[in-house]
């Protein structure tokens, strides 16, 4: 089965070797993504709620860039930096997901990507 790379258009490129998200059949793995935006390259962290809009925004453009939506997205992994965040992160959360919410797991973690605030990362599956 072939793979192929998706990008958000004009997102700056990945720091390492790996892609923004790869679509393997009717499967899109996405990566971790952090609250980076994508027009100015800043990180957009002054809140939580700013941080992970941001990062739920850009999940939701590779998903459209690979032809998928939220409604497809069957598993999400959260890592956070402060677990006291959980309950504005989860508010947030739930507005992009109307329909079924995937399977997921929230994690507090020492350090993420940037000290950044929140990292999320999901697999979405074209029925």
């Amino acid at each position: 089965m072939s793979k192929k790379a998706i990008q958000i258009p004009n997102a700056p490129a990945p720091v390492g070797p790996y892609s923004q998200a790869i679509l393997s059949g009717n499967t899109l793995y996405v990566s971790g993504q952090i609250p980076l935006n994508p027009e100015t390259g800043k990180l957009e962290i002054d809140t939580i709620e700013t941080a992970t809009n941001r990062v739920l925004s850009n999940i939701g453009k590779l998903l459209e860039a690979a032809g998928f939506n939220f409604d497809e997205v069957v598993k999400c992994s959260i890592f956070l930096k402060d677990l006291n965040d959980f309950a504005v992160v989860n508010g947030i959360y739930a507005s992009y997901f109307q329909g079924v919410p995937p399977a997921r797991e929230t994690v507090q973690v020492a350090r993420l990507p940037l000290d950044v605030n929140i990292e999320i990362s999901c697999i979405a599956v074209k029925n």
